[in-house]
């Protein structure tokens, strides 16, 4: 019988910084409750961070939680990793070393590989070859009934990791990261892939590990890329995440696919498989529109698991349909306005409105593209209920009440609930706990609910009812989403 998910924290660059990081992590253990480990990827130490560390290294200072890094980047930070086979650096802080295998006894597999990619030969110390990714390749590869594993660790982002996905903000993931680290994420099938060194949050949607319809079904992989420890923009450095061990889960359970999954991004061709054999020396096979009255950061996210696959071909969770024309609110869409994104979690994200009633209203929208909350799954419907608390919470400290509704008539992305599928509604929920549901039957105004909030009896804000008539510039549309995010970062769930 499976035992409890276990609670675990990943980290982007520490560059030293591990007051900043250790006072983070007891914050977290204070709020959330305890973790099982602390798992950094980057670069752990920097150019500074002599004093500090010697604090740790002397036993004046302690780490709250066991960490586990990587090793060095550079060859100003090698001298900080004595034996490339791994050892303990200080207590509760052990370095995995140069490549491997760590094995908890819950059954946690990890998969991990220190340094960057090499251009040059004989590999200098900070760095990884293909000979490297080869023999960890193998090493797994030749486990019998090898599935893949729960967690991977690198530094360096893998190379095309983009592809298919949903927006990496100003990273260009065809130029950027390595083409082994691809590769290697290609043959081991990593629950979760974390990496960092480019100084940003990212979180790809789940892609699949298997061709639809002609192998059989297997686990998703998820891929975040941390940001660096303390950064002046607040992106996310910390990201805390459940998982069962891949072999105490159910097979069925183990290969279920969310509604936002997308294809494999290191696919490629048959004529740029062959070139990675040879690179390798190995042979391989080949809305829910909430619309608060209200008044952050871009954080993320908490893992549905899915699982592996028996020896026939389990029914595919059905895809979310494809929008008819662009989509403004589909996250993945060059349509979507991304500055006025504020958060981001697993399955929804919050995004002030354009032409916004107030400089605080905002909407929960999925990440995947959905018509209606009816739609939805339950791990994206639970999502949701933790963006309304949080937005709730977050009123009330400013003495502010939120009134929020969802229209699913004639829109095509989820602009909330209740009725049968495909049924025209008006859904109004008040912080009071009512809740209003009108069954559309013929024609109905598409604005109404904004053109009831401005009203005199409401807001008071006629000359706002259009929201075409209340533009602003994209520089005022930033300066009030870095303002929102700021304020709601003591309240975002996501960022934990």
């Amino acid at each position: 019988m499976a035992g409890a998910p276990l609670r675990v924290l990943a980290c982007g660059d520490v560059e030293g910084k591990l007051d900043t990081l250790f006072s983070r992590v007891r914050a977290v253990q204070k709020k959330s409750g305890a973790f099982e480990m602390l798992l950094c990827v980057g670069n752990f130490f920097g150019s500074t961070s002599e004093t500090e560390w010697k604090e740790y290294q002397t036993g004046v200072k302690k780490a709250p939680i066991q960490t586990y890094v990587l090793g060095a980047n550079n060859q100003e930070t090698v001298h900080y990793f004595p034996d490339v086979s791994g050892c303990e650096l200080a207590e509760n802080i052990t370095y995995l070393g140069r490549k491997g295998i760590f094995s908890g006894t819950s059954g946690l597999q990890i998969a991990y590989l220190s340094g960057t990619e090499s251009l040059s030969e004989p590999t200098p110390a900070y760095s990884f070859s293909s000979k490297d990714v080869m023999e960890l390749q193998t090493s797994l590869l030749s486990t019998p009934k090898f599935k893949g594993v729960d967690i991977l660790l690198t530094s360096p982002w893998p190379r095309d990791v983009g592809n298919f996905g949903n927006s990496s903000g100003e990273i260009d993931t065809k130029r950027c990261g390595s083409v082994l680290v691809s590769n290697l994420a290609t043959s081991l099938k990593p629950r979760y892939h974390f990496a960092a060194l480019e100084k940003t949050y990212y979180e790809r949607l789940p892609y699949r590990n298997h061709v639809v319809l002609q192998e059989t079904a297997q686990h998703v992989s998820r891929f975040i890329a941390l940001a660096n420890v303390g950064n002046a923009d607040k992106k996310k450095y910390l990201y805390a995440f459940s998982i069962l061990p891949m072999n105490s889960m159910d097979s069925a359970e183990l290969v279920k696919q969310p509604q936002d999954v997308t294809e494999n991004p290191y696919r490629k061709s048959r004529k740029e498989a062959q070139k990675a054999k040879l690179l390798l020396g190995a042979e391989e096979e080949p809305a829910c529109q909430f619309f608060f009255d209200l008044s952050k950061q871009q954080g993320k996210k908490r893992p549905s698991d899915g699982k592996e696959g028996r020896h026939f071909q389990p029914k595919q969770a059905r895809k979310p349909p494809q929008p008819t024309g662009p989509c403004w609110f589909c996250l993945a869409s060059p349509e979507v306005e991304k500055h006025l994104v504020v958060s981001i979690g697993t399955h929804c994200y919050l995004a002030l409105a354009k032409g916004g009633l107030s400089n605080d209203h905002v909407l929960i929208l999925p990440i995947g593209h959905y018509q209606s909350v009816v739609e939805l799954s339950s791990e994206v419907v639970e999502e949701v209920e933790k963006y309304k608390s949080a937005l709730k919470k977050f009123f009330q400290s400013k003495g502010k009440r939120y009134v929020l509704f969802e229209r699913n008539y004639r829109s095509q992305h989820l602009q909330l609930q209740i009725a049968q599928p495909g049924t025209p509604y008006f859904y109004v929920e008040l912080d009071t706990g009512e809740k209003l549901f009108h069954r559309i039957k013929k024609n109905f105004p598409l604005q109404f609910g904004r053109e009831v909030l401005a009203s005199e009896a409401i807001l008071n804000i006629p000359d706002r009812a259009d929201w075409r008539q209340c533009k602003s510039t994209k520089e005022e549309e930033e300066a009030l989403s870095k303002a929102f995010r700021e304020d709601f970062e003591p309240f975002d769930f996501s960022l934990l």
